[in-house]
């Protein structure tokens, strides 16, 4: 199967990132000089660039340019993706650390975020996502036992919990909390950052048809994420 051009033109810009020639801030070639560089239309070379700033790995600026952004890691505030792919986007290799995977009691507070009963338990998992070697985002999440009984048979440093999920309990409808926190000790330990240094957390309650399925908290450095969307009217 022949690869698509602005495939090609898009790895090559990734490539260029990847290996330190094009720095953040650098401005990259135009549409125009892509398209002539690689025998594409502009259209082409435009749907490259595009691809890649609506992945946050570009910024445009009417009239000045494109260039590389900054390197914070970029997740979608208006949609829900699986972080190991938003990683291997980027160029960059996930792997993860499965530190805790476990039956909860419920509390009065989880019962009602997952509309289940007092006296049930839920299953609570807690993953620590690397992007390279660096530690990018601390998964919490709290499942409904009754909607996903073999959570606790799987192994999440092979899949996300995400991934899992999205085939055992096909998402239907989210809610996003987003805020600045400074994080706990042991949080900070495992972010490797200093108890001082603000942290972006998001807090996501999802449904299946079935019912609510899991409360997902998600902590990461304020300094290596950020989240971004691109809307179209």
């Amino acid at each position: 199967m022949t690869t698509p051009k602005f495939t090609i033109i898009k790895q090559h810009i990734c490539d260029m990132i990847e290996s330190g020639l094009w720095c953040e801030h650098s401005k990259v070639p135009s549409e125009n000089e892509l398209a002539e560089q690689f025998t594409v239309s502009r259209m082409t070379a435009r749907r490259a660039l595009q691809e890649l700033t609506e992945q946050g790995l570009l910024v445009r600026s009417q009239g000045a340019g494109t260039f590389v952004a900054t390197f914070k890691s970029q997740s979608s505030l208006l949609e829900i993706k699986n972080i190991a792919d938003e990683i291997q986007v980027r160029g960059h290799k996930h792997h993860a650390q499965q530190r805790q995977l476990k039956a909860v009691p419920v509390s009065d507070e989880m019962a009602i975020l997952l509309a289940v009963k007092t006296n049930e338990t839920v299953f609570y998992s807690e993953v620590l996502h690397f992007e390279d070697d660096q530690p990018i985002q601390l998964e919490q999440r709290f499942v409904n036992a009754r909607l996903v009984p073999d959570y606790l048979q799987q192994d999440f440093t092979v899949i996300t919990p995400h991934e899992y999920l999205s085939v055992e309990a096909p998402l239907t409808e989210a809610t996003h909390e987003v805020e600045a926190v400074l994080a706990d000790k042991k949080t900070c330990e495992l972010l490797a950052i200093e108890q001082a240094q603000p942290c972006l957390q998001v807090k996501r309650r999802t449904w299946s048809s079935q019912g609510v399925v899991s409360l997902a908290i998600l902590t990461s450095p304020g300094n290596r994420y950020r989240l971004g969307s691109h809307l179209t009217f």
